[in-house]
């Protein structure tokens, strides 16, 4: 592998918010970047250097099955198959763990093929074999946490309250204060993902922040920074995920991680300059 080999990176998925960051970071490390969105096929024998797959569906899985199926597999294997690639990093979910009661990354992870909440966990777990199943020793994958940052377009939990918070001055919880989840800081995902690449040489590490965080801490915060009210749903449900394994991610050298009260007031402050 030459020199400029190892200095060319394409991100699949490059205008969402993790593709973005890591762009950016690996522009900023000095790589050659191709930017791929998914209507591009202009990767179809290329040599895509260090190959990064971000793209994926979240949040809308449920009302986009066949979406899903094809983001998380489809095009990936049509990838997998037609380029070369320096190294390989599927970028699938902790949110895999949902079923099991330990997130080493060698756990086995049941799922129901009939309930539709088990659709996102199979489809990533399917691309996750594409990639490791293949015979392809260059090929890795990456489980997200939660990515948090200045992402102002996202639906999910802590972006809608921020949003929430700022716009209306209130916010309305439907699920208990004592409900918790791990939340990575999306430049520790970025700085993660290139490591992977460049020197990991476990099939599957653990992209997390390694503690969870409460609503309760969170919602503390953001009162404390916007005066905003808050209030619980009667009967709100506590919606607990377990503590995410990085024993792997400190071995590739990320250890110095940031957390989600370490950037609350710049998120906060983020969405007021908008």
């Amino acid at each position: 592998m030459t020199a400029a080999t190892e200095k060319n990176a394409t991100v699949f998925g490059a205008n969402g918010f993790v593709g973005r960051a890591l762009v950016s970071h690996l522009k900023e490390r000095g790589y050659q970047v191709r930017e791929s969105v998914r209507e591009d096929t202009s990767w179809r024998g290329a040599d895509l250097g260090h190959a990064f797959y971000t793209i994926g569906l979240t949040a809308d899985f449920r009302s986009r099955p066949f979406e899903t199926i094809d983001a998380h597999v489809t095009l990936l294997t049509d990838i997998l198959r037609g380029a070369r690639f320096t190294s390989f990093v599927y970028c699938s979910s902790t949110r895999v763990y949902g079923t099991t009661s330990s997130t080493d990354e060698d756990t086995p992870i049941p799922a129901l093929p009939s309930n539709p909440d088990h659709l996102y966990n199979l489809s990533k777990l399917m691309g996750e074999a594409a990639c490791l199943g293949a015979g392809l020793s260059n090929a890795r994958v990456a489980r997200l946490s939660n990515v948090f940052g200045r992402d102002l377009a996202s639906q999910n939990f802590l972006t809608s309250i921020l949003r929430d918070a700022i716009e209306t001055g209130r916010v309305h919880l439907r699920s208990a204060l004592d409900s918790e989840k791990d939340y990575v800081w999306v430049g520790d995902v970025v700085r993660a993902l290139e490591a992977i690449a460049v020197s990991g040489d476990a099939p599957i590490t653990n992209v997390a922040y390694g503690h969870n965080t409460t609503h309760r801490e969170i919602l503390d915060q953001i009162r404390a920074l916007t005066g905003a009210e808050v209030s619980i749903e009667a009967g709100a449900p506590r919606v607990a995920f377990p503590a995410i394994a990085t024993s792997r991610l400190d071995q590739l050298g990320v250890t110095e991680r940031t957390s989600l009260s370490a950037m609350m007031a710049d998120l906060v402050a983020t969405f007021r300059n908008v």
